[in-house]
């Protein structure tokens, strides 16, 4: 599987694809939108922050995981 980003602005219901992708991608593919207000280089409106602002926290409670070395190089 691979993963391809870019930001794009939906057309009439239809999102873009920018030219450099369009000859690699030649299957399905999984969607997922999420809506932003970057200019294009990573920031927002207001100059501040990046992408990696915009990943939510994530969802998996581990808390009381215990693992030894080994069995987290297994996992």
């Amino acid at each position: 599987m691979q993963a391809y980003e870019f930001v794009a602005k939906p057309e009439n219901g239809a999102i873009p694809i920018p030219e450099e992708f369009r000859n690699r991608i030649i299957s399905d593919v999984k969607v997922i939108v999420l809506e932003t207000k970057l200019n294009g280089f990573g920031f927002n409106e207001a100059g501040k922050g990046n992408k990696s602002d915009l990943l939510l926290p994530p969802v998996l409670d581990t808390k009381g995981w215990k693992f030894s070395r080994e069995e987290a190089n297994e996992r």
